[in-house]
């Protein structure tokens, strides 16, 4: 849409979140609070957005980056003058105006592409998304005539006896023509009990002037939601992860206990697949179809191929293969790429390394900086030793090499294909394909020595 602009008013302190960090860009489902407005503006296809920053400017900038403009509002007096310092430093050509807030991030692309419709078919000069709420308390009411334009918004300190009966509340989100958001916004005084121009001022002067003034009512009043304090942001992030996990059941996949699930945005997740309580997925992360995810299982930013079974562990931006199974108590760090139908098994931990097709490592390994070929079985215990005080070093096991438990590879080293390493040898140089390699102490027993030490005791 390139005849709308959209500004996101981010100036405010937020001195309610007692943080470090500019209240914007607290996160809800790992994402900050204005990323998800200015991804629901660009899935709704508005890609001209101005972002007003004042406090933490460089914070919000550092994470924007030149995904927008900027609009610095130097002193925050005001959504009102907030909008003006758009109009005072840019040269607005856009025919409408979408003013959004950057602590509501569960406002929906759907909700801003139906405004702008709405707002356009009826030709108002400015629409306010409204909403109905049981408790209005502390909210502006929309007040209508009997045509359903709106005449009036009316604070709750304000409001007669009928108007405190009305349920429909400014969401303080709007559209506008731009030329009238523009003649009214220098038109708003400062003459309230803050000093500050507000932008709902607008709204009675554009009426005033004979403007048609809509309200577009959307259904679900949760978008609307404004995050100030700690436990709205904790609201915020229990209605974004209902969503998302709603759209992901609606999308063919089974949870077993939604609630106790945490999920981001960006999640791909394919059909019958099933998540299990206590799951985390975070990030980029994609799961292929018919996968079984849980319990207690955390993915960062990895594939999954599809029928993977990953079970109380943590997989950490890596790729898991089709038919893989992990688990459980693995830990799969960043840079690992598990082949297809390999066995992952308790307390096993890859690190950057690639594991081949049909390779079993089934418990208490270590497996660092390693490439492991095909039809491998590494038994209980095995190290691969990658690290010699100065330097990460590499590990080779070629295809269908069997190593026996509590075996150290000392890396560098290769054991070529079809190698055969005894249980506890400590391997120091390369193994020779089709080879038995054993490096450890010939046995020794001294019969009797168990006796006798007892007699030397008397």
């Amino acid at each position: 849409m390139n005849n709308i602009l959209g500004i996101i008013l981010a100036a405010g302190e937020g001195r309610r979140m007692k943080s470090d960090s500019a209240k914007i860009l607290h996160k809800v489902c790992g994402k900050p609070m204005i990323e998800h407005v200015r991804y629901s503006l660009r899935k709704a296809l508005i890609e001209d957005v101005i972002v007003v920053v004042g406090h933490k400017k460089e914070q919000v900038k550092d994470y924007l980056q030149d995904k927008v403009k900027y609009v610095v509002q130097k002193e925050q007096l005001g959504t009102g003058h907030a909008v003006r310092e758009v109009f005072n430093a840019c040269d607005i050509n856009s025919k409408y105006v979408l003013v959004l807030c950057g602590d509501m991030p569960l406002i929906t692309d759907e909700t801003i592409s139906e405004t702008i419709k709405y707002h356009i078919d009826n030709k108002f000069s400015v629409t306010i998304i409204s909403t109905c709420l049981d408790d209005p308390s502390g909210y502006g009411r929309i007040v209508r005539n009997s045509t359903g334009d709106v005449v009036k918004i009316v604070e709750h300190r304000d409001a007669n006896v009928n108007e405190l009966n009305i349920n429909e509340v400014n969401s303080g989100m709007y559209c506008f023509d731009a030329d009238c958001l523009k003649s009214a916004i220098e038109k708003v005084k400062s003459n309230n009990s803050q000093g500050e121009y507000y932008l709902t001022d607008t709204i009675e002067i554009l009426i005033n002037d004979g403007k048609r003034v809509g309200a577009r009512k959307i259904s679900d009043s949760r978008e609307i939601l404004g995050v100030n304090n700690r436990i709205q942001l904790e609201e915020a992030n229990k209605i974004m992860r209902r969503r998302i996990n709603e759209r992901h059941m609606l999308n063919g996949v089974t949870f077993i206990d939604s609630s106790t699930t945490y999920i981001e945005d960006e999640v791909i997740i394919g059909k019958d697949t099933t998540i299990y309580p206590n799951t985390i997925l975070e990030g980029s992360t994609r799961i292929g179809e018919g996968c079984v995810i849980g319990p207690s299982t955390k993915i960062i930013s990895s594939e999954v191929g599809d029928s993977v079974v990953i079970n109380n562990s943590q997989v950490l931006e890596s790729i898991i293969q089709n038919g893989t199974k992990v688990g459980p108590f693995a830990y799969v760090r960043p840079g690992s790429n598990i082949g297809m139908n390999v066995k992952i098994g308790d307390f096993v931990e890859i690190k950057k390394s690639q594991i081949g097709d049909n390779t079993k490592i089934s418990h208490l390994t270590y497996v660092g900086d390693a490439e492991v070929g095909r039809g491998v079985n590494l038994g209980c215990g095995v190290v691969a030793v990658n690290y010699d005080g100065k330097k990460k070093n590499k590990t080779i096991v070629g295809d269908n090499s069997f190593v026996g438990c509590n075996v150290n590879l000392i890396s560098p080293v290769e054991l070529e294909d079809n190698t055969f390493v005894a249980a506890g040898s400590t391997i120091t140089d390369d193994v020779p394909k089709n080879s038995l390699a054993i490096a450890r102490s010939r046995q020794i027993i001294k019969q009797d020595w168990v006796t006798n030490r007892e007699e030397n005791y008397k």
